[in-house]
């Protein structure tokens, strides 16, 4: 990651500054539980995206490190009203802003960055962006209900998985290589070509999450093992269990899936790894990855492209 950010180094180092100029506010605890989340780090997988996808295009101008920052933003307040829905304690190996502050200043603050999101959006004086955005955000929203609709329902379908990560994930990376070609002033089917890169990046980087849910070292990956199953998510490596397991197996995930449970994780995660759960799901993917690097057709070849190559090479292959 570290080689991969070294590419717009600069520019990234532009975006971080942007993000923490435009957390000022006059209210204190607007400031504390905004610093708190940002100060934590990450990938910033998603303004990176915007970056190089400029960077590939011809180059990175103001207009692209403002949306690098609304895409972190948006991307921010979803993980706080996240947090909140899933009880979740633990992210990015501290406690979650609303373990350390509460629930109801979390929610606020996401709010905060939600609309910090859209003043910067305004600045950028593109109504179609603007419109493209405001529908992305509106699909993120219903990804996130949709998943609290899932959640506890053990008869989820493969299908109904794809599309609540499609909305809750996979739209906001095709959003950011979308907007940085729009910026760049490309073409609609160039647009299109990268979106469709983002999307099934996202789609992929997102399966892989689900993995590590099962198998990730907690000291990397900054959560606990089986977080997913005491929320209730029926992911993908669970879902190959109901349709593939003993009826042991079966009846085990179920149980885990209705009563949002880990008391049973050990026989859980032998059941995933016993069945190939997690081994089905990286290859699945794998697959979206493979669809994701075919649209890159649009952009010409050069450095900035391997870049974007390697970036999606490291969200298969990764361990945290």
């Amino acid at each position: 990651m570290q080689q991969i950010r070294a590419a717009v180094a600069d520019e990234f180092d532009q975006v971080n500054q942007l993000i923490i100029d435009q957390l000022h506010s006059d209210v204190e605890m607007v400031e504390n539980v905004g610093h708190y989340i940002v100060d934590a780090g990450g990938k910033r997988l998603r303004p990176l995206l915007v970056l190089l996808t400029a960077s590939a295009l011809g180059g990175c101008t103001a207009s692209h490190i403002k949306f690098a920052a609304v895409i972190e933003f948006i991307h921010t307040a979803t993980l706080l009203h996240d947090d909140v829905v899933d009880l979740s304690q633990l992210r990015r190996g501290r406690p979650t802003a609303n373990a350390a502050f509460g629930n109801a200043p979390s929610v606020l603050v996401g709010d905060f960055l939600y609309t910090r999101a859209f003043q910067l959006m305004v600045l950028l004086d593109n109504m179609p962006l603007l419109r493209h955005m405001a529908d992305t955000t509106n699909t993120i929203a219903e990804g996130e209900v949709l998943q609290l609709v899932r959640a506890g329902d053990p008869n989820t379908t493969e299908d109904q998985y794809l599309d609540v990560i499609t909305r809750k994930t996979a739209v906001l990376f095709a959003a950011a290589c979308r907007g940085a070609a729009m910026l760049s002033e490309r073409d609609d089917s160039d647009c299109d070509q990268l979106a469709a890169f983002g999307m099934n990046l996202g789609i992929a980087f997102q399966m892989i999450d689900d993995v590590l849910d099962y198998e990730g070292d907690p000291e990397l990956t900054g959560k606990n093992i089986g977080d997913d199953l005491t929320e209730g998510k029926p992911t993908l490596p669970l879902l190959h269990v109901m349709q593939h397991g003993t009826p042991e197996e079966q009846a085990l995930v179920r149980h885990a899936i209705t009563e949002r449970s880990a008391e049973n994780l050990p026989e859980i995660l032998t059941a995933v790894t016993r069945g190939g759960g997690l081994s089905v799901t990286r290859a699945a993917a794998e697959h979206y990855r493979e669809l994701a690097l075919h649209s890159l057709a649009a952009v010409p070849a050069g450095p900035a492209r391997d870049t974007l190559v390697a970036l999606a090479r490291m969200s298969v292959e990764r361990d945290h």
